[in-house]
């Protein structure tokens, strides 16, 4: 983190909420997030902290102790950039294998320092379906014939 940004306080509170973020704490995402926020994802794209909340509230559901730890952010203006890993394990099959999703989030800000828009970047084919048995066979075999 660069230090204009360890020196800002709405970037503190939003790497702090992100990296603490609990299943039964969802309603803290109201002290980062505009009401009307826009957020999208490589499997989403909603308007309104409800529908935000909604998607990490899935997320806890399906996915065994996910967590945020945020590696880098740049600060320009309004805009945000983060880089993070997201770590869990499936519930579903490979129970407690730890994973890991690397990804990037672009923020824009608005005076108050609350999100109103929110783009996540991460490769969902690499970073999720190539673990994902049958179609993980499938998508590792194609990829590897690019690089022969």
């Amino acid at each position: 983190m660069t230090l204009a940004a360890q020196a800002d306080p709405a970037v503190r509170a939003i790497i702090s909420v992100f990296e603490q973020l609990r299943a039964d704490r969802l309603d803290v995402l109201e002290s980062i997030y505009a009401p009307d926020v826009w957020f999208k994802d490589p499997f989403n794209e909603v308007k309104g902290l409800p529908a935000v909340q909604r998607i990490f509230a899935h997320m806890f559901a399906h996915l065994e102790a996910p967590h945020f730890v945020v590696r880098s952010v740049a600060r320009q203006g309004g805009a945000l950039f983060i880089t993070w890993d997201m770590h869990f394990a499936f519930l579903s099959w490979q129970r407690g294998r730890a994973q890991n999703i690397h990804g990037a989030s672009h923020l824009q800000l608005d005076e108050h320092g609350r999100i109103v828009r929110h783009r996540d970047y991460w490769d969902a084919a690499e970073e999720l379906y190539e673990k994902l048995p049958g179609i993980g066979w499938l998508l590792r075999r194609l990829k590897s014939f690019g690089k022969s």
